[in-house]
């Protein structure tokens, strides 16, 4: 059973300074860490508090063992969130996250009968465009050419051995997720979907984007901003702004 201390541990939060009317969950990449988004905290209104995820294995949860498989990992979000679903909750995954909030949307609903407001998915195939890549099947210096060619990690984890001693098991543990993952059905989801894609991105298409609407009956939006995979760090306060302007209305 899942406890409110437990819940604590896998979210890095960011109180609105009253009490929350909602709440937006921010869910890393593949190699992502908490501290990534820690700009996020406090980029929206006073009434929405961000819950940033921290995922075993890295930062403040380094000697926790990883996790390797999404449904793991969705289960455990998915319990993590039910205490803080006194509110509405919006869902933000970007990459390895995007497929992760799909998950954790599905699960809310159908376990819980806990709707999310909206889920917004960036830079992923939805799961029934995905294909298999067993790239955690290879060695390390794959793992850190990939790193390379996406962007988004900082070079001196990459060039120092030491460093990259400490990070490599908790990417390598995301790439299983990732490599092992889909293609699975189209399930649709019971909220609107928004999905983001960098206009240059190397893995994922705005074509392959646009196929979120297959899970999307409740609505669709795609939004294409300049840049790469990790658009979102040059975009960020167009990205902001974009999702704080679909964030659930409250009164």
């Amino acid at each position: 059973m899942t406890t409110g201390r437990d819940s604590n541990r896998w979210f890095r939060r960011y109180p609105a300074p009253a009490a929350p009317r909602r709440r937006l969950v921010v869910l890393p990449h593949a190699g992502g860490a908490g501290s990534f988004f820690h700009a996020w905290g406090r980029a929206f209104d006073a009434g929405t508090e961000v819950l940033v995820a921290t995922y075993p294995g890295r930062q403040e949860r380094l000697a926790e063992p990883c996790i390797d498989r999404m449904e793991v990992l969705a289960d455990e979000v998915t319990a993590a969130l039910l205490p803080f679903a006194d509110v509405p909750l919006t869902l933000f995954g970007h990459s390895m996250g995007a497929s992760l909030a799909y998950e954790v949307a599905l699960r809310l609903e159908a376990r819980h009968a806990v709707r999310p407001a909206a889920v917004h998915v960036s830079s992923r195939k939805p799961p029934h465009r995905l294909a298999p890549r067993p790239l955690h099947l290879q060695g390390d210096e794959a793992l850190i050419a990939e790193l390379r060619r996406l962007g988004g990690t900082d070079s001196a984890l990459l060039d120092d051995p030491d460093l990259r001693e400490i990070v490599l098991p908790a990417v390598r543990g995301d790439f299983t997720i990732v490599g092992t993952y889909g293609p699975r059905s189209a399930v649709p989801l019971g909220c609107p979907v928004h999905a983001w894609i960098g206009d240059a991105d190397p893995s994922t298409s705005v074509a392959e984007m646009e196929a979120w609407r297959d899970v999307a009956p409740r609505g669709f939006e795609l939004r294409v901003l300049p840049g790469g995979h990790f658009y979102l760090v040059e975009q960020h306060e167009a990205l902001v702004r974009g999702i704080a302007e679909q964030l659930d209305p409250v009164g």
